[in-house]
């Protein structure tokens, strides 16, 4: 089981850097009023799948430990509520596919930076934080 705490652990700075690269890449194209392509599509879905296996990963670490002895303390509850919504709001970008290009940056922008806020936040709540 550590073996998978250790996976979710690393996986989140695997998440932060696609982040930084999507919110450099959709900065410069809101601002400069570039097209939507495939690039952009592939790093709204990279951040939204990566986002995915990290909440499947931490669920099944969460019932597997809670179920052998942890329990479910509330901290562990929160942070894993805080991570399901970091996802799905990982996932609305999706919802803009038919409106303009800028749209499309402004809104994919907001929506990765609005979950890297959830996960800084979920993050820090947890025994240890940043620094496990």
């Amino acid at each position: 089981m550590q073996t998978l705490l250790v996976i979710h652990s690393h996986t989140r700075w695997l998440i932060l850097l696609v982040a930084l690269v999507a919110i450099v890449k959709f900065t410069l194209g809101w601002l400069r009023g570039g097209a939507f392509k495939g690039m952009d599509r592939g790093l709204a879905s990279g951040f939204s799948g990566l986002m995915d296996l990290q909440a499947t990963l931490g669920l099944i670490f969460l019932i597997w430990t809670g179920l052998s002895g942890v329990g479910f303390p509330m901290l562990r509850i929160e942070h894993a509520t805080t991570m399901i919504v970091a996802a799905v709001l990982a996932h609305l970008p999706a919802r803009w596919k038919n409106a303009s290009d800028t749209v499309r940056f402004r809104n994919t922008l907001f929506c990765i930076v609005g979950s890297l806020v959830l996960v800084f936040m979920g993050v820090v709540r947890l025994r240890g934080g940043w620094t496990w």
